[in-house]
């Protein structure tokens, strides 16, 4: 209304006074009255400054000739990023979309953030980009102009959201403000970057563009349609990159359009074919066709389970339902009575801020299809599983709680860390062992794997009951063991400390305080079951074992080194028995050749195991040998070589011919 009577006002003074002077139109794109100046970043705030987002920093030395004579390129790349629109129907900046920002850093005034080994400093001008402050990538060592800055920037903004910018980017030239970007126009509710608080970003994408999956088919998908319905919407996005001519490509195809069916209404299905769209497929960075990804908001994870219809349908219904949910001590007990083993617990109070709660958000798509993400501020619950501080996260398996190690505010918001924690946590204490998850079960762990027989499901059903209360107790005996090792090492340092403090030696003092309570490293267990029956003949390859008429065994496997065990110490089948395992398992990490292990592939291959350990292990040594092989074979040579020395080939002794093509165990494996 006041625009409307300010119009009025403008009008009826326009036909009562003469005009007395009519200032020139701004021409069209003019740059704004105010563009603000770049920050200039210290020692003080410039941790704080580029923790959340994109930053590009210039680094600079005001004494430098380069750093002068780069100076206004980088201020009108900076002025064009913070003045020009994305499209000229945008109502949002590129700060806003990208969450890409400018900054510069004085390094005669702060040598201390220059000095920074990472940050890889070594002459002025260098413009580094940071991300979530992080140290991401760094501008080429070529000439700092307009041209090139922008352009640096454009690539990294198309990497930020793929098939976003236009092919061919002209930066405008001196006393121009526009690029010519409308080759392809961008849309206007872009995501920002997911480190921005969710009010804001509620602000800023689009929330839908139209009904989910209404027709239930998977669409087909262009940059440009790529750009408008996925890019720049909320809505979730189940996705298969393809290639026509890929034989794994044209097996999917019929399972991922009965998938597209079965997800009507609830999840968009789409497929984009990179013999057409070859750029939106080179910035999705693909391993191979096909590739499946799930997005929502500006975020994206990569499905890499099995692609049955049944596994592809269990994926959607949680994508579908993916975000995180309030909870309370009730629908705690629900879920738990429901038979939910897996649950992530985030503890927050009244003061919790947003940064951490945008963090948390950033965390909900790689846990589809492992384990649901709850918050909570209950203190029901909190009093339940023992929380004193917030936020805290938790995870919950088989109602054990596990907690996530947090020292600091920044613990609760460094999602690598978050994330790479509630891998090692988000599988069940006794997980089934299958194809999608072997390798994470199996990979660098001593594994208690119980073949159990389904087909019997009263005795399945004590079975894995049993193995769940001898995992249990496993962990209570490592958590044990682990206090009382914590416990003496701090007895030690607190010894270490009262002598120095007796003898008054300050040195002594300062070493016995710096020392580190740090328990030696164990050998990680796992346990698991397998199903007999559906895995029969891989078990009865890899184990000699037919569940049918040996009855269910636990095995107890060391994939690393292809090693596995089947007997206790009386040279008995090992039976699902708490004792039995347990006492088994202590008697092989004290001494793995105390039970005679059996293996799981040939002489080859565990020679070439082996070494390979061997190499990880000793990498010093090997480096070592392979000088002074080459040291005495130059010495050699310039001696004239070894009279009277016949040099043949390598003899094998038979060796392979013992062991066959592969080696070792031909009824077990080969």
């Amino acid at each position: 209304m006041r625009g409307i009577f300010s119009s009025v006002a403008l009008l009826a003074a326009a036909l009562i006074v003469p005009v007395l002077s009519t200032p020139a139109p701004a021409p069209a794109g003019s740059p704004p009255a105010h563009v603000a100046e770049i920050p200039e970043l210290t020692a003080a705030d410039f941790d704080s400054t580029i923790k959340s987002g994109y930053w590009m920093v210039k680094h600079y030395s005001p004494k430098c000739p380069h750093c002068i004579k780069a100076a206004p390129h980088y201020k009108a790349v900076h002025d064009y990023y913070t003045t020009t629109k994305p499209s000229p129907t945008s109502s949002l900046s590129f700060e806003d979309i990208y969450d890409f920002h400018f900054a510069s850093v004085d390094c005669d005034i702060n040598g201390d953030i220059c000095g920074v080994p990472e940050y890889k400093i070594n002459a002025y001008p260098t413009f580094n980009l940071y991300k979530d402050g992080k140290f991401h990538a760094q501008f080429p060592k070529v000439k700092a102009d307009r041209d090139s800055i922008s352009k640096w920037v454009e690539e990294n903004l198309e990497k930020i959201k793929p098939g976003s910018r236009p092919e061919k980017f002209v930066f405008p030239k001196e006393g121009e403000v526009n690029a010519p970007i409308a080759q392809e126009s961008l849309t206007e509710s872009k995501p920002v970057s997911p480190t921005v608080a969710k009010s804001s970003q509620s602000a800023i994408i689009k929330t839908t563009s139209g009904p989910i999956n209404p027709d239930g088919v998977s669409i087909a998908l262009t940059a440009e349609s790529f750009m408008n319905r996925v890019t720049i919407t909320r809505e979730p996005w189940f996705i298969k990159f393809y290639a026509p001519w890929c034989g794994h490509c044209q097996a999917l195809a019929p399972t991922w359009k009965s998938m597209a069916r079965e997800m009507r209404g609830k999840l968009n299905v789409g497929e984009v074919n990179c013999d057409v769209e070859k750029r939106l497929c080179k910035d999705a960075k693909l391993r191979g066709y096909p590739t499946l990804m799930f997005f929502q908001g500006g975020e994206r994870v990569e499905y890499d389970g099995l692609r049955g219809f049944g596994d592809l349908v269990s994926f959607g219904n949680k994508a579908a339902d993916a975000g995180i949910k309030e909870l309370d001590l009730p629908g705690y007990e629900q879920l738990e009575k429901a038979g939910e083993e897996v649950m992530f617990l985030y503890f927050y109070d009244i003061a919790t801020v947003s940064e951490d709660f945008a963090a948390l958000e950033r965390l909900t798509l790689s846990l589809i299809g492992h384990a649901p993400l709850f918050k909570t501020s209950s203190e029901n619950l909190a009093h339940k599983f023992r929380v004193t501080t917030f936020p805290s996260l938790v995870a919950v398996r088989d109602g054990r709680p596990f907690y996530y190690p947090c020292l600091s505010p920044a613990d609760i918001r460094n999602i690598r860390r978050m994330l790479d924690w509630m891998k090692s946590v988000w599988l069940p204490i006794v997980p089934e062992l299958s194809a999608a998850n072997s390798h994470e079960i199996m990979h660098g762990k001593v594994v208690i794997l119980a073949i159990l027989n389904r087909a019997k499901p009263e005795q399945w059903a004590s079975s894995k009951q049993e193995l769940k209360k001898t995992a249990m107790e496993y962990l209570d005996i490592r958590a044990r063991e682990e206090k009382i090792e914590r416990q003496e090492l701090r007895d030690k340092k607190e010894l270490k400390l009262e002598e120095a403090k007796d003898r008054n030696d300050e040195a002594a003092i300062s070493r016995a305080k710096k020392i580190k309570v740090i328990l030696k490293p164990r050998q990680e267990v796992r346990f698991a079951w397998v199903d007999g029956i559906f895995w029969d003949r891989w078990i009865r390859q890899t184990y000699g074992i037919d569940v049918q008429s040996d009855g269910e065994r636990v095995i107890i496997n060391d994939e690393d080194r292809k090693l596995y065990w089947d007997t206790t110490n009386g040279h008995t089948p090992i039976p699902i028995s708490r004792s039995q395992i347990l006492e088994t398992l202590q008697t092989i990490l004290e001494n793995r050749n105390a039970i005679p292990p059996k293996f799981t592939a040939g002489s080859l291959v565990r020679s070439f195991v082996g070494l390979k350990r061997w190499y990880n292990e000793h990498t010093m040594l090997l480096v070592f040998l392979v000088i002074a092989a080459i040291g005495a074979g130059v010495w050699v040579a310039k001696k004239g070589g070894v009279k009277g020395q016949k040099w043949g080939g390598l003899n094998l002794g038979g060796w392979t011919e013992k062991d066959g093509l592969l080696g070792g165990n031909s009824a077990k494996y080969d």
